[in-house]
């Protein structure tokens, strides 16, 4: 399988980074199935980056957590991981919670509105892709491709 990663930089060699906020499943190294994906991701701050492509190499013994799509299940363990709170999984995939999406969930998180409200307002909304890595094994399954530069074209 193929992943990508957007970035400032060429990333050969992958590493978790403990950032000043937690993201959708807490620190850990991000990487996403559509190119295009990675590429807003690259591009985002300066309008100048880097696609990382990776071939990815699943290991059974590694601990995944999957989210086909979004659930209940999903929403909580993305405002537990945004609290702060670790989880033992090497691999967690699933939808990502978009910049609208983020939204919400932090409005859920920090009660500005209910469960059923987040859900009313995400109905519609059709969230990306995200496989993110938590371990030294987990990063072990990937193998460095290319690093090529993208830009805005806008």
């Amino acid at each position: 399988m193929i992943l990508y990663h957007g970035s400032k930089s060429i990333v050969k060699f992958p590493e978790i980074r403990v950032q000043r906020y937690n993201k959708d499943f807490y620190f850990g190294f991000y990487c996403t199935l559509y190119p295009e994906q990675a590429v807003r991701w690259a591009i985002r701050f300066d309008g100048v980056g880097y696609l990382n492509e990776y071939v990815y190499t699943p290991e059974s013994s590694l601990r995944v957590k999957r989210f086909p799509e979004m659930t209940e299940e999903w929403l909580d363990f993305i405002v537990s991981c945004r609290l702060g709170h670790a989880h033992d999984y090497d691999i967690v995939e699933g939808p990502m919670a978009n910049d609208t999406i983020f939204n919400y969930v932090q409005n859920f998180a920090d009660g500005k509105i209910s469960r059923e409200a987040f859900w009313a307002l995400a109905k519609f909304k059709h969230p990306t892709h995200q496989i993110s890595f938590h371990t030294a094994r987990a990063l072990a399954t990937l193998s460095f491709v290319k690093g090529v530069e993208v830009r805005n074209e806008k």
